[in-house]
């Protein structure tokens, strides 16, 4: 799979890579730091995600650290993933390591192999592939329910986890607050052996949904809420996309994630800082996960985990101006028709942006600009939108499109040039192309009738006007110095033509052509090949940079001019552009052939990615 790679600075795992000094990140001082130590040079690997034993078996792992980027697949992802999914790939990448894809699938009700799909595309799209030796395929935490169980068990039989009858009420009551320690469960006392039973009967399911959970048996009075022991396994009867009805009792996010990463030898779990009061959790599962325990009865039990466990870091999340993340508030936008669909280019998801003409290497480029940090920070929009306009200056074609025509009469045509004469024009695709891009010439003929933008006149110009009023000369960009005599108007008063004559002998390219002088060239689509396309014009969603802070009701600041549609004039190589692809339409911005209505050749439907510049900047 071809995708673009950013430069990357020398690292440990690649010395010779090129000196580029990268945007601050101190995870990547962590894993230099991990590195430089051996923290992880003596794990092994058993070829696939597995308990100790597993990976006791198999030789010394290939990879010098091991990420992951693990989804619930219950959305579309945006672009807070994409700078996930950018960071943990693009760190893999970067040190002699894999990052896994993984699904935590833990959730049956809002799960659905629809999300699994689009987030699979995504993250390919994005540029980035989770292959290695031996598995191609994504990891789904579904697929670890049988450790997940054997682990709880462990935990009931080690005395570190409990079954509890509460109602959640009771709980919820008995835990206490910031200032009030929590009150042991009345079930806590009960022995192992009482507890592994009730826990059989969960997972037979004997117990209604609701009735009990296992909680983690770790101190009602810590400090931090979360080690209050934490609910671990909940009963829910409810059918699982991946394993069916196989299962009535499903772990919980904070229990089964660990795991996960463990079984999958993850050296550096990266998550935001959401996850930090968990970490404690996580570590404390991780422990109990790989020590061994003697019982009672002479038993030694545990040992689960291979060791060095994985460890958890955690940075600030993405804060997009004029933007929302949050999964339910985007699926409100989509279920209240506020926009129309996931994948309308307003959405800041993966699929909106690409169809709104982001590409793959832009946000590979916004996640590295903005960095890595610990506080948490708003990041302008137009630093999103920069770093589009940066990488389609060197690759997106060039073309003529009028977005408001009004028709310009070249009056002496006919007697110039003669009558119903077209005139061959050619520009270039890409001005400056780079070095091994082929330099595309682009088509287009000029005759009696053009197509201008109604703003290129104005019969009282004011002052600094430099384009076309009555006795002022331009160039039609790429064809004629014109000098504007007038115009004619309906019976409102509305322009309805401009009229011009050509100045002879100054057609672009050819001997003499800038012996007249202008202060403006102007763009243009002739009358005769010029072929009306649906044009789009987008603007950000909200009218506030914090849409949803606040207590805001960000449905009441949604923009109401966040889309226009138009009737636009465009040159020939537009309406034969392929879905998908990017054009800087000249004076105007950058706009994408929409991937999903535009038809080449027939019906032209082109959407505004981003214009020339920020007009939204203070």
């Amino acid at each position: 799979m071809s995708h673009p790679t950013p430069p990357q600075n020398k690292t440990a795992a690649d010395p010779a890579a090129p000196d580029v000094v990268k945007p601050s990140n101190f995870l990547r001082q962590i894993i230099e730091s991990d590195l430089e130590k051996g923290t992880y040079a003596s794990r092994h690997w058993g070829g696939s995600p597995g308990d100790a034993a597993h990976h006791a078996a198999g030789p010394l792992d290939p990879a010098k650290i091991r990420t992951r980027f693990p989804p619930e697949p219950n959305g579309y992802l945006h672009v807070g993933h994409a700078k996930s999914i950018c960071l943990n790939f693009g760190l893999a990448r970067d040190y002699g390591g894999v990052c896994h894809l993984r699904f935590d699938d833990t959730n049956p009700e809002k799960e659905d192999t629809e999300y699994v799909d689009s987030i699979i595309d995504s993250v390919k799209w994005l540029g980035f592939d989770w292959s290695q030796p031996g598995n191609t395929l994504p990891y789904q935490a579904s697929d670890y329910f049988d450790f997940m169980y054997r682990a709880a068990e462990y935990l009931i039989e080690a005395d570190y986890a409990y079954v509890d009858e509460q109602t959640p009420d009771e709980m919820r009551a008995n835990r206490g607050d910031f200032g009030k320690p929590g009150m042991d469960s009345p079930y806590r006392n009960r022995t192992p052996a009482e507890n592994l039973e009730r826990f059989r009967q969960m997972a037979q399911g004997l117990h209604e949904d609701g009735a009990m959970v296992l909680r983690a048996k770790i101190d009602m009075a810590s400090p931090n809420i979360n080690m209050r022991d934490p609910a671990i396994y909940r009963i829910k009867h409810a059918e699982h996309h991946n394993t069916g009805n196989k299962w009535c009792i499903y772990p919980m996010y904070t229990f089964a994630h660990p795991i996960e990463d463990a079984l999958e030898q993850i050296t550096h779990s990266i998550c935001t800082l959401e996850f930090e009061d968990q970490r404690p959790f996580y570590d404390w599962l991780m422990d109990r996960l790989s020590e061994t325990v003697t019982l009672s009865d002479g038993r030694v039990i545990g040992g689960l985990l291979a060791q060095p466990a994985p460890h958890q870091y955690e940075f600030a999340r993405l804060n997009l101006t004029y933007v929302i993340t949050s999964k339910r508030k985007l699926a409100a936008l989509v279920n209240e028709n506020k926009v129309n669909g996931w994948d309308d280019p307003r959405m800041p998801t993966i699929v909106g942006l690409r169809r709104r003409g982001y590409t793959p290497a832009a946000l590979q480029a916004f996640a590295e600009r903005i960095g890595v940090t610990k506080s948490d920070s708003w990041i302008d929009y137009s630093t999103l939108e920069g770093c589009l306009r940066e990488d389609l200056e060197l690759k997106a074609h060039r073309g003529f499109a009028v977005l408001n025509p009004v028709k310009l009469v070249l009056t002496n045509w006919d007697e110039l040039m003669g009558a119903g004469h077209l005139e061959p024009c050619t520009q270039p695709a890409l001005p400056h192309p780079p070095d091994g891009v082929e330099a595309h010439t682009r088509h287009f003929t000029i005759g009696k009738e053009v197509w201008i933008e109604r703003e290129d006149f104005c019969e009282v110009p004011p002052k600094g006007f430099k384009r076309l009023f009555p006795g002022n000369k331009v160039r039609l960009k790429g064809g004629y110095v014109i000098e504007c005599t007038g115009c004619t108007k309906d019976a409102d008063g509305k322009i309805t033509e401009v009229l011009a004559t050509v100045v002879p002998d100054t057609k672009s390219g050819t001997p003499g052509s800038d012996s007249v002088k202008v202060k403006a060239a102007i763009t243009w689509v002739g009358v005769n090949d010029g072929v009306n396309a649906e044009v789009r014009l987008y603007d950000r969603l909200f009218l506030d940079a914090q849409p949803d802070a606040g207590g805001k009701d960000y449905l009441e600041i949604l923009n109401p001019n966040s889309l226009k549609v138009i009737t636009a004039i465009v040159e020939p190589s537009l309406a034969n552009a392929a879905a998908g692809q990017n054009f800087q339409f000249e004076r105007h911005g950058y706009f994408v052939a929409d991937r999903v209505d535009h038809v080449q050749g027939s019906k032209p439907v082109f959407n505004l990615a981003v214009g020339l510049r920020d007009s939204w900047g203070k």
